[in-house]
């Protein structure tokens, strides 16, 4: 394929559009909701009335998710809530003056206006299972810009200028993990894609993958080309059954048009990707676990260095970053770097996704830019506990921690995050209200980690299964003051000495709700009247 071939597909599609098109998602969580046969009772109400110039097409995840299933009617833009499929004829029946029996949302909601989309530019706008409707809105320009018109040092310049940090949760300089890689030494290099999405209360990545697949592949297909990979993986979870699929008929109808494959673009360039399903293993998010899992082995983190740029996958260079971050590519070399280092904070550019949930009225997906506030997601964009009021927001998952209300004005980016004890992770945001007990947040993450714990390191088995034991004891009035002295001390130990990521992050949520909370798990040991005895005695 060239350049004219992909145009000429583009501008096919595009003549072939209706003037009407009635958009129905078909993520997942609607799909549960019975989105699919709401979109087939669509389809049959326009061939009822016999209209020509209207079309129902299925997308990815429109964001309110837990307003679903979702319908907008385009041009003009007319959202329904929670549609059934009894709903369709009256949809239908609107664009004549009727009325339509679902609830109407507001596409003018904070919830949508104070959103910044780029990796979501294309979720609930495309039909996510056919390549044409991703060329159609410029998809794969991008790689063929980068491929003919621009070497594989300026693309790296590119995204390094961008300022984009790696979205998986260290924040690591994108830029900077490409240009190790792509200076490495080694007879084949690699390029894989972090999709084992573990967090609980988080669905960033697997709703990009339903939603836009292709630009996940695009991505990918321009870092390798930066880096000099000519293979590359999607590691993703088993659990994301819609995500897989999607992603398989992704990538064949890729190979089919020549996007993906052997001599790319009529250059010299070949790339092949291949997918990995993941068993489940939290530890797997972890990129040396990730590498273990897709050799055959079992999916254990190893000490670092040497670091997977210059020894990865089966010991050759290997380039590593997450489903986000290779969305964020196709617009940097489309748009400049510099568009894209104008949006957000100082030191966090661009934009970041969120899975909005937890007790708060509007759950879903949202796009904002590095620097907006808790205050703002939570308060304009979540808008607010419907029932009492805010008490904590915690990020970043089991590695996160939990931000109180008073610090709602804190900035959503890596630096701000991290100095009131939580970091930016994966992008699961959690709103708790004032009926929440914070030691039971903390208890319900450290036994997450201690069920997720590979168990290798002596800190992080051993260390995990402590701390869930000491919550324990407090939780059943058992404990005294001692014993939280004790318990912060084996935080920080497991902290500072265990192997891997989910060890030396797991006592987060414990030190955050401590530091924050403190009198939630004073107040437990004061009920039972105890002051001298320790968990030990």
């Amino acid at each position: 394929m060239d350049l004219n071939e992909l145009l000429a597909i583009a501008e096919h599609e595009n003549a072939m559009r209706r003037s009407i098109c009635i958009r129905c998602c078909t993520a997942l969580g609607c799909q549960s909701a019975g989105s699919l046969s709401l979109k087939q009772r669509l389809e049959e109400a326009v061939a009822e009335v016999d209209r020509t110039d209207i079309e129902v097409m299925g997308v990815g995840c429109m964001g309110l998710c837990g307003h679903g299933p979702l319908v907008r009617v385009d041009p003009e833009g007319t959202l329904y809530e929670h549609v059934r499929a009894a709903d369709a004829p009256s949809i239908v029946a609107a664009l004549d003056g009727g009325e339509a029996t679902a609830p109407k949302g507001d596409p003018h909601h904070p919830f949508f206006t104070l959103q910044k989309r780029i990796v979501l530019e294309n979720s609930g706008i495309i039909d996510p299972e056919r390549i044409e409707s991703y060329i159609a809105a410029g998809g794969y320009q991008a790689l063929y810009h980068a491929l003919h018109e621009m070497t594989p040092a300026e693309v790296i310049d590119a995204v390094t200028r961008s300022g984009l940090r790696g979205r998986g949760g260290a924040g690591y300089p994108t830029g900077l993990k490409w240009a190790t890689v792509a200076k490495s030494h080694g007879d084949r290099k690699y390029v894989v894609c972090n999709a084992d999405e573990g967090d609980p209360g988080a669905f960033m990545d697997r709703s990009i993958i339903e939603s836009d697949p292709h630009k996940v592949l695009e991505g990918m297909a321009i870092a390798a080309y930066a880096v000099g990979a000519d293979q590359g993986y999607v590691y993703v979870r088993a659990e994301y059954p819609l995500a897989i699929q999607r992603l398989q008929r992704a990538i064949a109808q890729a190979r089919r048009h020549g996007l993906l494959g052997a001599q790319i673009f009529d250059s010299g360039f070949t790339f092949r990707i291949d997918i990995r399903v993941g068993a489940g293993a939290f530890v797997c998010g972890e990129e040396t676990a990730l590498m273990a899992s897709i050799e055959g082995r079992r999916g254990q983190p190893r000490p670092r260095p040497p670091y997977p740029a210059e020894s990865g996958l089966w010991g050759r260079p290997t380039l590593i970053n997450n489903v986000e971050t290779f969305a964020n590519i196709p617009p940097i070399i489309r748009n400049g770097a510099e568009w894209f280092a104008a949006i957000g904070a100082e030191t966090s550019k661009g934009t970041k996704v969120f899975a909005l949930t937890g007790k708060i009225r509007h759950t879903g997906l949202i796009e904002v830019p590095m620097g907006v506030t808790l205050r703002q997601i939570v308060e304009e964009m979540g808008g607010g506990v419907p029932d009492g009021r805010v008490k904590a927001v915690q990020t970043g998952g089991p590695s996160g921690g939990c931000i109180p209300a008073a610090l709602l004005d804190t900035p959503v980016d890596y630096e701000s995050l991290q100095r009131v004890g939580s970091i930016m992770g994966s992008g699961g945001m959690v709103v708790m209200d004032d009926a929440t007990n914070m030691v039971d947040v903390a208890h319900f993450y450290m036994e997450f980690c201690k069920d997720e714990s590979c168990g290798k390191c002596i800190p992080c088995r051993a260390g995990t299964a402590q701390m869930l034991h000491m919550l324990d004891l407090i939780r059943a009035g058992q404990a005294t003051a001692a014993d939280l002295e004790q318990l912060e001390q084996l935080c920080v130990m497991v902290k500072e000495t265990s192997l891997c990521g989910l060890g030396q992050s797991a006592p987060n949520p414990v030190l955050s709700t401590m530091k924050y909370f403190r009198q939630e798990y004073e107040t437990l040991l004061a009920d039972r009247g105890r002051t001298g005895e320790t968990m030990d005695g």
